[in-house]
């Protein structure tokens, strides 16, 4: 296993399972792949023994969907136990949680819940991330998230918000560019004046992936290709910030891993053509 280092400024796929034994097969010349955290929390089992193969061959990131960051709860302590157990066996690039929450009083919610964009919520979910990190003994990325709801309570704009916790807590940012288009699509604010709020130098990775726009608001799904604006955002952020570790998600009706290597390749091109422009 090579040692833990930065992702590739280069695209990734996200790594999910019916595509496992293919990439164990082929070798594909993917640059690196993501997978989610809790997938593989168990003590053995031929899963955690596939992503042990995996490893040996492609930089690693972890990306959490658990943590509830957010949350009015006590942090999981058997959560993070499991999570620094993976961490010390795969050593990612990368470890990762979405800002938001999935459960309180107990209850858990299978979904990823925004916040209240507040002082009181800023400074409780940096409260949270700091002890996350605290307890890894490394820093986190935290990722922006799609919502069909907002608070009433909010006295900041989301990316206000967004860049506070990443200033204040001292961790990464995972920007999700198709998130910031569909919530301004719902929500009728400018993705380009997010984005532009975003600090440059703490984004450590970038994801991309398609949404559902058959209802009254887009939907992040996850299930298609990433559409032609969320390329156009893409290629502007690049422009503004340089090349970034930029990830392919597809985690319903997942096609075959071809279709993904073809959303990678024009993210590489992309990257590409910003790594082309600055020589």
């Amino acid at each position: 296993m090579t040692p833990r280092a930065g992702l590739p400024l280069a695209a990734g796929i996200g790594l999910r399972s019916p595509h496992v034994a293919h990439v164990q097969a082929e070798r594909p010349p993917v640059a690196w792949f993501e997978v989610h955290s809790e997938n593989y929390f168990a003590d053995g089992g031929p899963a955690l023994a596939a992503l042990d193969r995996i490893r040996a061959d492609y930089p690693l990131s972890l990306h959490g969907v658990g943590l509830s960051l957010g949350s009015a709860d006590p942090l999981a302590r058997p959560h993070l136990d499991k999570l620094a157990q993976l961490i010390a066996r795969v050593e990612p690039a990368l470890v990762s949680e979405h800002l938001s929450w999935s459960g309180v009083a107990g209850l858990h919610f299978n979904d990823l819940l925004p916040l209240p964009f507040t002082r009181e919520a800023l400074a409780h979910v940096c409260s949270r991330i700091e002890e996350i990190q605290d307890f890894l003994g490394r820093q986190i990325a935290v990722e922006n998230v799609s919502a069909y709801v907002a608070f009433e309570e909010s006295t900041m704009p989301e990316w206000e918000f967004v860049a506070a916790v990443v200033r204040r807590a001292g961790c990464t940012l995972l920007l999700d560019v198709n998130n910031v288009y569909v919530n301004a699509v719902n929500h009728g604010f400018d993705a380009d004046t997010y984005l532009a709020a975003m600090p440059g130098d703490a984004i450590a990775e970038i994801h991309l992936a398609g949404f559902e726009a058959t209802g009254p608001c887009l939907i992040d799904t996850h299930g298609a290709r990433v559409a032609p604006e969320v390329w156009t955002l893409y290629r502007r952020t690049i422009a503004r910030i340089g090349p970034r570790p930029t990830l392919i998600e597809w985690d319903i009706d997942i096609p075959e891993f071809a279709v993904r290597e073809a959303e990678a390749a024009t993210a590489a091109a992309i990257l590409a053509d910003c790594h082309a422009v600055a020589a």
